[in-house]
C-alpha cells in the first residue's frame, strides 16, 4: 500500500523515551490538524504500547522499541514493534485489568486504554520474538 507520509524511529527501550515517542507521534500527526481530543487519545495510546514494550517486552533490561508512523488520506497507522518476551497469552493480556507484573502496581488497563481510544487495535506476539501493536485512528476534520 503507498501511504501519504512515513517515518519509522528506533530507540532504547528506557521509560524516559516514552515521552520522545509522544512527541514524535504527535508532531507527525499535526499535519492532518486533529482535534485536541484526537491528539491526546493518540498520545496516550502510544504511550501505553511503548510502556508495554519497555516494562513487559524487556522486564526494564536493554532492547530497541521501533515506531512507525504511516499516514493514508486521514488515518494514521502506528506500529509500535519489540523484540522482547513476547505475550503468552494474548487473549488473557487483552483482558481489562490483568498485569503480569502487580509487584509494580500496574492497572492492567493498557490494552484496553488502546482499544477505546483508537479505531483499530491489532496485537501480534511471539514468545521469544517480540510483539507489534498496530493502531489505527481516522481524524475528522478539525472545523
Amino acid at each position: 500500500m503507498k501511504y501519504d507520509n512515513h517515518i519509522k524511529i528506533e530507540f532504547m527501550s528506557k521509560s524516559c523515551n516514552e515521552s520522545l515517542a509522544r512527541t514524535v507521534v504527535a508532531a507527525f500527526v499535526s499535519q492532518l490538524d486533529p482535534t485536541l481530543e484526537d491528539m491526546a487519545d493518540i498520545r496516550t495510546a502510544v504511550s501505553e504500547a511503548v510502556t508495554n514494550a519497555i516494562i513487559h517486552g524487556y522486564e526494564g533490561g536493554k532492547g530497541k522499541v521501533v515506531m512507525e508512523c504511516y499516514l493514508l488520506d486521514r488515518t494514521v497507522e502506528i506500529k509500535i514493534t519489540d523484540k522482547g518476551m513476547g505475550i503468552e497469552n494474548l487473549e488473557l493480556a487483552m483482558q481489562p485489568l490483568y498485569t503480569s507484573k502487580p509487584e509494580l502496581e500496574r492497572s492492567g488497563m493498557g490494552f484496553t486504554v488502546m482499544q477505546s481510544f483508537m479505531d483499530f487495535l491489532e496485537v501480534k506476539s511471539e514468545i521469544n520474538k517480540g510483539t507489534t501493536i498496530i493502531m489505527r485512528k481516522y481524524i475528522k476534520n478539525a472545523a
